[in-house]
This record gives structure tokens, C-alpha cells and sequence, in this order.
């Protein structure tokens, strides 16, 4: 078998806390189905609890009496009867919270343990942090409006909390001393915090997913459904109940306790308002540095295309392969490449400002002149060098008579005729007498363990780079099968990659693979890291399918 390799940091295993998230998600894609499975859809579901937050919050406003003697008796006469739809609100819109800050908080675990917070997604990270202060201040503000004795014993915390900063002209505790001082101006504050962030964290929100191309803003049906039930069925069975109405002229004791929207109190209790502080302080200037911490300023430095081969045939193959020098440079590096655009070669079609996950590609008028003419533009603090606007590009074909493929977009680390010269020089290298050739993706199976002689493996920055008519061209110069293998549904880096490949190779998105060629000739495959033997197992149903008329060496993938 012959492997088409790339010396640099794309080859290298994932770092142990990615191989640990990528098992746990790998075991939820057993349980529920890739397409269902929620760990690949966190940011989706918080938008989704988000959503259900505002209408549920809506409801429960139109009926609040917004002042200090009457909020609590207008809360408690919504949600008196258990199985009344008032009690079933209020329990969603609680449960909703809760399920929010648990989302939010994995879905933070998940980018840093993947590593996704550098370079082209620093923005996304950065826009993220200050949402999740948003996120607590909004649910905290939200039990202070009950006004049952959690409130006030929440408020009562808080104000001492902030009473730790210096510079207060005078303690807010002081609000909470007696009843009589507690009056409805302050009690509009409650609103306005409950009220007020969460359409910060809107506004917020936007800034987040702007550098986004079709950012996910809605789970799976099935998913969204399930959650729904969920949530309603835990406001059924668990109902929230008021606990009592506030006594500022008591303490608060025996707490039916929120511990985790409310935590920060017991953690002050246990230690310091300072020390919370400076807790708090710590954390989030650890989260806004994370894109810089660990990373070194290194000089990309291109390497050579090698093959790797079985004994005995390295030093035909290596000589059989065109002078080709090039780099993958993974997404947590700093130094990017950038995708180039030949104004010759663009037609101004715009498929690659369609497919680019990023938005790092726009539309600016063609140097020539020409009215109408557009040409493709790539800002480089966007681009994440994974090549999918090459896939798009109709100009990519390898079947044009060129001598040198040049294209309206391009990859300088990845050139696509270094691809057609190697997938070429690669298959004559076969010894044969039949000959299979394998696109994959270097963040997913390892294609190098794959152990056949008949196989040329061409693992690629992102199968979302490949044109389809690869495939057509790889049967047409002698390949007797192709097999193409993506990352699983929900799971690849660039996150429109996996999709956009599936699409292009099902004729459900341009440019298609061509229907004349037959389905016999290719197989799609998804494999993460980890799944070599689904790989395998790929590559051995599609011997067996293009068996029929002829009968090959027995061998094991």
C-alpha cells in the first residue's frame, strides 16, 4: 500500500483530553445516532433553552406583579395547582435555566478539549467568555424576582458580594435590612437584571456567531423534541414551589438550595468575598488568554510529499512522485495559510463564499472591469486553511487538459494539481493487479493503517477539499474502486466539511459527482480517529462489490 504522507503537526494523534471527548461523543453516536446526539450539538441546544427561556420568561412577566409586596403572591397564585399549566411553566422556565448553564459550560469543556479556541476561531472564544458572566447574572437575577425567602436570601448574598468591591459609596446590604426599606424602586432593579442581561446576552450572541457560515441555531428536530419533553416532564414530576414568602427580619434556614445557578454563595460562606473574587478575576483572564497561552510563533517550513510503501517498493514510489513541497498547519497554530484566488481563473460563481464554514470569503468586483464580473476575495484572519472552497470550485476538475491545473481558488500548502500529479504517479506506482485509492481525512482514521498492496491512501486536510470528480478521474485512470472517508456526521473540524462532501458525492449540492458514474466504482465512508476498522471494513465491502468480474490476491485492510 502505498500512503500518501505529510510530515507536519496534522499527522500527529489528537491530544489525549480530544481523544478522551472524542470516546465520550463516539459512545453517544452508539446510543442515540450521530445526527441525534447532543454532546455535537451543544451550541444548537443553547440556543434552543435559550428560546425556550424567552417565551416561557414572557408568560411568566405578563402575569408578575413587579413590586415588593405583590410579586411573590402573583407568582405563587400562577403555579398553586401541580399539573395547571402555570406550574408547568414556571418549572420550565426553571429547569430550562438550569439545563442551559450545564450545556453552556460543556460546551466550553468541549472547544477548549478540542482544542478550537486559536487562530481563526479566537474571536468565537472571545465573544463567548463574556457571555457566560451574562449567563449567571441573568439566572442568579431570576430568583431574586420570586421573592421568596431563596430570593431574598440570594440578594441578601449578592449585595454583601458586591459590598467587597471598593469604591460603593455605601453598602448595598443596607437595602436588606428591614422591610420597610426595601421599596419598589429597587425591586425594578430586579427586573431590570433578569430582564436587561438576557438581552445583552441576545446582542451578545450575535457578535459570538457572526464569523460563522451557517452557524447551527436549532438542534435536530428529534433532539429539540426530546429536550422539550424532558424539561416538561421533570416540571411535572419535580414541580418548583415558592419557599415561603421573604422576611427581611428573619434568616432564611432550611433552603430547598439551587446548587448549581447559585453556588457562588455558598462558596463565599465558605471562604472570602475576596477570595470569590478573586477566583473569578482569575478565571476568566485564564479563559480570554487561552488563544495565546502554549502557542510559539513558528516559521512554517514546507515538507515534502512522501510515500510510504511496502517493503521493497519505497524507492520506486518516492521516485514516481512529481517534486512537491507543502505544509498542513493545523488550526490551533497561529501562522496560517490562506486560501489564494487566481483572478484568470475565477468565474465569479460564488460557490465558494456559499461553502466556506468561516465567511472568510467575499465578493468584490473583478480587476478587469467588466460589468457584472465578480471576483472571490479571502480575508486571511478568517481562513482555516482547510481547502473546502477548493472542493467548491468548478475550475478544479482534474480532467481539464492543462498541463499545470490552475484554479480559480487554491490552497498553497495543497495545490490541487499536486493532488492530481500524486493520485497519477501513485496508481501507475501500484503494483497492481487491482489498484484502490482512498481519500481521507487527516483529522479522522488513520488511513495509514490500512495494510494492503493494491491501496493508494491520500489523506487530506478536510475531505471537504476534494472535487468530485476526482472520484470519476480515479476510476478513469486505472483505479478499480475509490473510497472516500469523512469524519462522522456532527464531528468534523472545519464543521461544514463532512456535510458538504456528502452532499456534493449524493448530487444534492454543486459541483456533483456526475451520475453516469456508477455507484459500484465508490463508497462513503464516516470514520473518526479511532474508527480504523470501520475504515477497513469500508474498503473490504467495496473490494467485494467490484469483484464480480475479476478475481484478486486474497488481501487484509
Amino acid at each position: 500500500m502505498a500512503v500518501l504522507t505529510h510530515r507536519s503537526s496534522a499527522s500527529a494523534p489528537p491530544h489525549i483530553a480530544a481523544r478522551l471527548w472524542r470516546a465520550l461523543e463516539h459512545g453517544f453516536d452508539a446510543l442515540v445516532g450521530a445526527g441525534g446526539n447532543p454532546l455535537k450539538q451543544l451550541g444548537a441546544l443553547g440556543f434552543l433553552l435559550l428560546w425556550l427561556l424567552v417565551g416561557s420568561g414572557a408568560v411568566l412577566y405578563a402575569v408578575l406583579d413587579t413590586s415588593a409586596s405583590g410579586a411573590y403572591q402573583s407568582i405563587e397564585a400562577l403555579s398553586r395547582e401541580q399539573w395547571r399549566w402555570g406550574s408547568l411553566l414556571r418549572g420550565l422556565h426553571r429547569y430550562a435555566a438550569d439545563a442551559m448553564v450545564l450545556v453552556v459550560l460543556a460546551h466550553v469543556v468541549r472547544e477548549w478539549m478540542l482544542g478550537r479556541f486559536r487562530s481563526f476561531r479566537a474571536a468565537s472564544w472571545l465573544t463567548g467568555v463574556p457571555l457566560l458572566l451574562l449567563l449567571f447574572v441573568s439566572a442568579i437575577g431570576g430568583f431574586w424576582l420570586n421573592w421568596d425567602r431563596l430570593g431574598q436570601f440570594s440578594a441578601t448574598a449578592t449585595a454583601e458580594w458586591l459590598d467587597a468591591l471598593p469604591g460603593l459609596a455605601s453598602p448595598l446590604a443596607r437595602n436588606f435590612l428591614s422591610g420597610s426599606q426595601l421599596n419598589d424602586r429597587l425591586f425594578s432593579l430586579f427586573v431590570f437584571v433578569h430582564l436587561g442581561v438576557p438581552l445583552m446576552l441576545v446582542f451578545g450572541l450575535w457578535f459570538h456567531v457572526q464569523r460563522l457560515s451557517r452557524a447551527q441555531v436549532f438542534p435536530t428536530r428529534a433532539l429539540a423534541i426530546g429536550t422539550g419533553l424532558t424539561l416538561l416532564i421533570l416540571a411535572a414530576i419535580w414541580p418548583v414551589r415558592s419557599q415561603g414568602p421573604a422576611n427581611l427580619a428573619t434568616v432564611p434556614a432550611a433552603l430547598n438550595y439551587d446548587w448549581l445557578l447559585l453556588f457562588i454563595h455558598p462558596l463565599t460562606a465558605a471562604t472570602s468575598a475576596a477570595m470569590v473574587w478573586g477566583l473569578l478575576v482569575f478565571f476568566i483572564a485564564l479563559l480570554l488568554a487561552l488563544p495565546w497561552l502554549g502557542v510559539r510563533r513558528a516559521r512554517a517550513r514546507a515538507q515534502p510529499v512522501t510515500l510510504r510503501a511496502a517493503a521493497g517498493d519505497a524507492a520506486e514510489l518516492g521516485a514516481a512522485l512529481p517534486a512537491t513541497s507543502h505544509t498542513h498547519w493545523r488550526p490551533a497554530a497561529l501562522t496560517q495559510f490562506v486560501a489564494e484566488v487566481d483572478p484568470d481563473h475565477c468565474s465569479g460563481c460564488r460557490r465558494c463564499v456559499e461553502d466556506c464554514p468561516y465567511a472568510a470569503i467575499t465578493m468584490v468586483p473583478h480587476p478587469s472591469g467588466r460589468v457584472g464580473m465578480e471576483l472571490a476575495q479571502v480575508r486571511s484572519d478568517l481562513c482555516a486553511s482547510c481547502g473546502i472552497c477548493v472542493g467548491s470550485c468548478p475550475s478544479s476538475t482534474p480532467f481539464r487538459s492543462a498541463e499545470v491545473l490552475h484554479t480559480g481558488i487554491d490552497m498553497p500548502q495543497w495545490p490541487i494539481d499536486a493532488l492530481r500529479r500524486q493520485m497519477q504517479s501513485g496508481l501507475a506506482a501500484l503494483p497492481g493487479p487491482r489498484r484502490y485509492v482512498v481519500f481521507g481525512c487527516a483529522e479522522g482514521a488513520d488511513l495509514g493503517q490500512l495494510s494492503a498492496d493494491e491501496v493508494l491512501a491520500l489523506p487530506l486536510v478536510c475531505t471537504g477539499l476534494l472535487p468530485p470528480s476526482f472520484i470519476e478521474y480515479a476510476l478513469r485512470a486505472g483505479a478499480d474502486g475509490v473510497l472516500v472517508a469523512t469524519c462522522r456526521e456532527g464531528g468534523c473540524a472545519f464543521r461544514l466539511g463532512e456535510r458538504w462532501t456528502r452532499e456534493r458525492l449524493q448530487g444534492l449540492r454543486e459541483p456533483r459527482l456526475r451520475a453516469s458514474v456508477s455507484a459500484n466504482g465508490w463508497s462513503l465512508v464516516a470514520a473518526d480517529r479511532g474508527d480504523e476498522a470501520v475504515l477497513a471494513a469500508a474498503l473490504q465491502a467495496l473490494r467485494s462489490r467490484t469483484a464480480e468480474s475479476f478475481e484478486y490476491p486474497e488481501s487484509t485492510a
